[in-house]
């Protein structure tokens, strides 16, 4: 039935667009002939359901044309684990993605997670399809879409996808030109270029020594004209090449300030996925998985009290498993609940959290403002700067949606988005606003006690 199934295949192969075949029937697999059933497996449940509502009758007849007349179908999530394949070793272990060129900084170079691969990561209602589309991406050469686009809030994983796209090319082809690389660095790198008259090598090296580009962050390049218009140019010649390209956002494009409309066509004309929080259930799935992984034992009650009060990001939930640990560890005592309420008070607000009004007198009085300034049309810095700082706190300390930020402020969420990954950004570079931060950050927790 296995012989049958292949030649089903072939034939649904020459009836669909090659990147539609690829993404949805290519990875279903036979598994068994029960009670006059065939039993197909999926990769997961989102493509399941897919097939059920998109193909289910299309492989029918096709089994029917073959004498297969009497046969139901059965789909199911195949929960087997493919063969692993051999680690990718690179001739330089400390670069894996760009090749050896001059850059501005050691930053322009970088390289993949190791720990950010396809096995590691936990697949949920939310982010089902952006597993599956990267997932194909990777894995198949029949991929007509030119390029993926995964927008997400920062630490729900869209990065992890990426690079265990990388890594994933690179296991099945070590050949493979896998460049890896921020918005930034790209600006940088381009800037750079510019400055050493070097522009054709960066051209070059983008255009045409490059398999797979690797691009995160494109929100940063939020009123970068000339790199905007390189960028594109770049992106065109991969795309005639039938290059394969990985974005990365906070926002989609439209919504980015300052964002030509000719790239953001670009940018959105592939295949674009959104990744969403994760679920009760799946956040219970993460604890579990890196509890193993970290090696602590935490009673399934605590790993349910974690989940139910930490629903921000990944992040959040690998930082409360981290802090259990080094509380253990340090004050030599078993994980109990206990424990696990004090890292809670650390990493979530309190049940009595101050309000955006809260946060936006403290900053009216620190930068000396009237609060109606903040929420002025005004983008001059001496407004715009404590706005940002005021949104990325609202964001950090109060349960407030984008949407009731935005109202504060009379700005639209993107806006709001945009500024609070803007400053999460620049507090790691720039020591000036690190400074007001966290001055800041500790009058809202003195604020708290």
């Amino acid at each position: 039935m296995n012989a049958t199934w292949n030649k089903v295949k072939n034939q649904i192969r020459s009836e669909l667009p090659k990147n539609t075949f690829s993404l949805w029937i290519s990875p279903i697999k036979y598994l068994d002939n029960k009670d006059n059933a065939i039993i197909l497996g999926c990769p997961n449940k989102f493509s399941r359901n897919w097939v059920l509502d998109n193909y289910h009758d299309l492989i029918q007849h096709k089994f029917k044309n073959l004498g297969a007349t009497q046969l139901d179908f059965v789909f199911k999530v195949d929960r087997r684990k493919q063969k692993a394949l051999p680690p990718f070793h690179s001739h330089d272990s400390k670069q894996l993605a760009l090749p050896n060129v001059q850059t501005i900084t050691n930053r322009s170079r970088l390289t993949l997670n190791k720990n950010f691969t396809f096995d590691r990561f936990i697949v949920g209602p939310s982010n089902e399809f952006a597993y599956s589309a990267s997932n194909e991406f990777a894995h198949h050469d029949l991929w007509d879409y030119h390029s993926l686009l995964m927008l997400a809030n920062t630490g729900l994983g869209k990065t992890h996808l990426s690079h265990a796209a990388g890594h994933a090319i690179l296991q099945q082809n070590p050949r493979s030109r896998v460049f890896y690389i921020t918005a930034e660095d790209f600006i940088n790198e381009m800037v750079s270029s510019l400055k050493n008259n070097r522009i054709e090598d960066f051209k070059n090296r983008y255009r045409r020594s490059c398999d797979v580009l690797l691009l995160e962050e494109i929100h940063f390049l939020s009123g970068k004209k000339k790199t905007q218009v390189e960028l594109g140019h770049t992106l065109d010649s991969l795309a005639n090449d039938n290059k394969k390209i990985i974005f990365t956002s906070s926002l989609p494009p439209k919504d980015i300030p300052q964002m030509s409309k000719d790239l953001s066509s670009r940018l959105t004309s592939g295949l674009v996925t959104k990744i969403g929080k994760p679920d009760f259930e799946t956040r219970v799935k993460i604890l579990q998985n890196r509890t193993s992984e970290y090696n602590i034992i935490i009673s399934e009650e605590i790993i349910h009290l974690l989940a139910s009060r930490l629903k921000r990001d990944i992040r959040q939930l690998e930082s409360a498993l981290k802090c259990l640990k080094a509380k253990s560890e340090f004050l030599k005592v078993k994980i109990d609940s206990a424990l696990a309420k004090d890292v809670l008070d650390c990493l979530v607000s309190s049940e009595t959290t101050i309000s955006p009004k809260d946060i936006m007198d403290l900053i009216s009085k620190y930068y000396k403002l009237e609060p109606q300034l903040l929420r002025s049309k005004s983008r001059k810095k001496v407004y715009a700067y404590p706005r940002n700082i005021y949104i990325y706190l609202t964001r950090r300390y109060t349960d407030s949606t984008l949407e009731k930020i935005a109202e504060t402020i009379n700005r639209t969420h993107s806006t709001v988005l945009y500024s609070a990954e803007l400053v999460e950004h620049k507090i790691k570079t720039d020591t000036k606003m690190r400074n007001h931060v966290n001055f800041l950050t500790q009058k809202i927790e003195d604020m708290q006690r």
